[in-house]
This record gives C-alpha cells, sequence and structure tokens, in this order.
C-alpha cells in the first residue's frame, strides 16, 4: 500500500486542491443565487446545468485521452473550468449562470475521468477499495477547506471566486511535474454502456440512482439551510460537518469493501443513508449540534457508494478500461443528476423544502432492493470473474 500511494501521490495533491476550488464552488453557487433572490427552481436548474455540461464531458474525455495522455488532458480541462469561474461574477443572470455551470461540469468530467482512471488503473484488485478510499479522502478533505473561505468573504466578493480559479490551477502544479507513469492509453476512446450492463449491472444502476439522489442532495442542500434563516456561518459550518463525515469514511469503508462482496457493502450503505435521510426529514429544525451532526453522518454515507460501486466495475471490467469504465459510470450518474436537482426543486416549491430527503430516501430503497435481487440472481461475488493486475513500483524522483 505504502508503494502504490506514493505511486498515485501527485495524483492525489492535485485531486485536493481541484476539489478544494470545486468544494467552495458547489457551496457558493446556490447559497449566492439565493442571496440574488433566485427562487428554488432557478437553483436547481443552475445544479442540473452543471451536471449536463459533466454529461456532454463524459462522453468526449475517453477520446481526448486517448488523442493527448493523461495530463495534457488535465491542464487542458483545469484552464477552462478556471477561467469560466472568473466568469461567474461578471455576468450574475441565471441564464449566464447555468451556461457558465454547464462548462463547469464539462472542465470537471474530463478532470475526473483523468484522476479516477489513473488511481483505478494503478490499483490491484486486492488494494482498489482501499485506494478508492484513499481518493475520495482527499477528495472531500479538499472540499472541506474550500468551504471555509464562505467565512473569509461576504458572499457578494468577488474575491471567492478567485480562491476557487486559484486552486484549479494550483492543481496543475503537482501533475505537469510528475515523474509517475500514467496508466496505459485507453485502446479505444469510447463508453464502454454494453460491457458494463453484461458485467455488471449493478453497477450500471447504482450510478443512476446516486445520480439522482447525491445531484439533488449536493445541488439543493446549501439553499436549504439557507432558507432555515441561521446565517452564512451555519450553511458554512453544516456543508464542512457533511464533507468532513465524507473524508472520514472513505478509506474504513473500502477496507471492508476490498474483504466483502462489495454488492454487499452497496446494500448496507444504501440502506444506512435512508436512515440519516428520514432523520433529517423528521428532524424539522432541530438543535444546532445535532443538526450538524446529521450533516455529518450524511456525508459519511451518501459518497462512499460511489467509490465502491467504481471499484466493483473496474474489478469486473479490467484496468485497461478503467479510464472508459469511470467516464461511462459518470455519464450515468450524469442522467440521474440532471433530473434529480430539478425534480426536487419542483417538489420543494409544491411541497416542502423537505421533500428533498424523502425523495432520497426513497431513492435509496428501491436501491437497496435491486442490489439485493442482484446479489441473489448472481450468487457470491466469488463466482464472478475478477480482472487482476500487481500494485505498481512507487516512481523514482
Amino acid at each position: 500500500m505504502r508503494n502504490l500511494i506514493l505511486a498515485v501521490l501527485p495524483v492525489l495533491i492535485a485531486v485536493f486542491l481541484m476539489i478544494a476550488g470545486n468544494g467552495l464552488l458547489n457551496t457558493l453557487i446556490p447559497y449566492r443565487a439565493t442571496v440574488e433572490g433566485f427562487g428554488p427552481t432557478v437553483v436547481g436548474l443552475i445544479g442540473s446545468s452543471y451536471f449536463i455540461g459533466m454529461l456532454i464531458g463524459t462522453w468526449t474525455a475517453p477520446g481526448v485521452v486517448r488523442r493527448v495522455g493523461h495530463i495534457r488532458t488535465f491542464a487542458a480541462y483545469s484552464a477552462i473550468t478556471a477561467v469560466t469561474v472568473l466568469i461567474l461574477p461578471i455576468t450574475v443572470t441565471p441564464m449566464a449562470w447555468m451556461f457558465c455551470r454547464a462548462l463547469i461540469g464539462f472542465g470537471f468530467a474530463g478532470l475526473y475521468a483523468v484522476v479516477e482512471g489513473w488511481v483505478s488503473a494503478k490499483a490491484g484488485t486486492r488494494h482498489r477499495g482501499r485506494m478508492m478510499g484513499i481518493y475520495n479522502l482527499a477528495n472531500f478533505s479538499g472540499s472541506a477547506i474550500g468551504q471555509q473561505a464562505l467565512r473569509a468573504f461576504e458572499a457578494k466578493s468577488y474575491a471567492l471566486f478567485s480562491a476557487a480559479a486559484a486552486f484549479l490551477m494550483l492543481a496543475l502544479v503537482p501533475m505537469a511535474m510528475t515523474k509517475a507513469e500514467p496508466p496505459p492509453i485507453p485502446a479505444r476512446g469510447r463508453l464502454v454502456f454494453g460491457e458494463l450492463l453484461r458485467r455488471s449491472p449493478t453497477s450500471l444502476v447504482t450510478a443512476i440512482l446516486l445520480g439522482l439522489a447525491n445531484g439533488a442532495f449536493w445541488s439543493l442542500i446549501p439553499a436549504y439551510v439557507e432558507r432555515l434563516h441561521l446565517g452564512a456561518g451555519t450553511v458554512a459550518s453544516f456543508m464542512t460537518a457533511t464533507i468532513i463525515g465524507s473524508a472520514i469514511s472513505p478509506y474504513p469503508v473500502g477496507r471492508l469493501a476490498d474483504k466483502f462482496d462489495r454488492r454487499a457493502m452497496i446494500a448496507a450503505l444504501s440502506g444506512a443513508t435512508m436512515t440519516i435521510e428520514i432523520l433529517l426529514y423528521l428532524a424539522q429544525k432541530p438543535p444546532i449540534g445535532l443538526f450538524y451532526a446529521l450533516g455529518f453522518l450524511a456525508g459519511a454515507l451518501i459518497t462512499v457508494i460511489y467509490p465502491v460501486m467504481t471499484a466493483l466495475s473496474v474489478d469486473r471490467l479490467g484496468v485497461e478500461k478503467a479510464v472508459p469504465v469511470s467516464s461511462t459510470s459518470l455519464f450515468l450518474y450524469c442522467i440521474g443528476a440532471i433530473i434529480g436537482p430539478s425534480f426536487v426543486a419542483w417538489l420543494m416549491t409544491l411541497y416542502s423544502d423537505r421533500s428533498m430527503f424523502v425523495f432520497n430516501a426513497l431513492i435509496h430503497a428501491v436501491l437497496v432492493a435491486f442490489v439485493v435481487w442482484r446479489i441473489y440472481t448472481e450468487g457470491p461475488e466469488g463466482k464472478m470473474p475478477k480482472m487482476t493486475i500487481e500494485p505498481p513500483e512507487a516512481p523514482i524522483n
């Protein structure tokens, strides 16, 4: 594991920095939109726009990686995203923000394809769950740090957008300077829907359902907290508590996913997430400590299902398809995430803000039922073929 971590350390540093910028944006954009007087439906559409752009980006990213390689792809997408972030505070209108948010989603699709494909390809089957856990530790640690910039500047300050862009550009440094060997270039620059459906239907369905639930949660939860009228500090602290939970849980969950059936882990985590969502619905306006605790638990659970699903996908299809598998999973996730924020925003307008938690709990209940059915029909995981590769040696720097 030590050699494996050293082999992907530059990528993990880049992930930490780029997600510090994106984590700040994920809270800042819906929060600033609410401050500007945008209604829940508009905020939801802005959230959906991000995933529309990401959907397009996942379709093109494998071909770009195949054409110019991992590091050049990362540099190009990072530059596009940073420039777009700087445009946001100049044009504060719903249509302009939808367009910019879509372009940011497009950029992050390419960035995620590079870093997730790199980490998955370098890890062997025996270590893949833990490596995806470490990847997510870097991911959500960066996001937790990024949130705190909200405390330093006013929501209408240009400085917050400048900080997000700066994080994205700094992420180029470790990627540009690394001597580590990147993973193999994909043999074909295309998505692998058919293979994923045949070899890992659990992964395919999980990706779509997680998009529905997670897309709604991350796009709308800052606006939900803001509408409780608890202040900007509470918004930042709640999001930080949620993201700290997201940062702490991936590695221990990854260890368990390396020891047990990954499908069973997906079902168990989905059931636990559903329980927290029900508690958030019932809590209405709880004491602030309990509110932060529920946010922490929601973050600890809602984000760890995706990396377990990714590890399962790469187990089934092989490391040589790590980038196409990553892009295909993200494409399917985006289909759900495009629908989720807009639909849940409509439910929140029609009924109440807490409708989000009802919707997400139902999605996770469906996921539990589907995965349990797949385990029953497929049998033990040991009967399913797995592609294996030995962990690489650490790079000599």
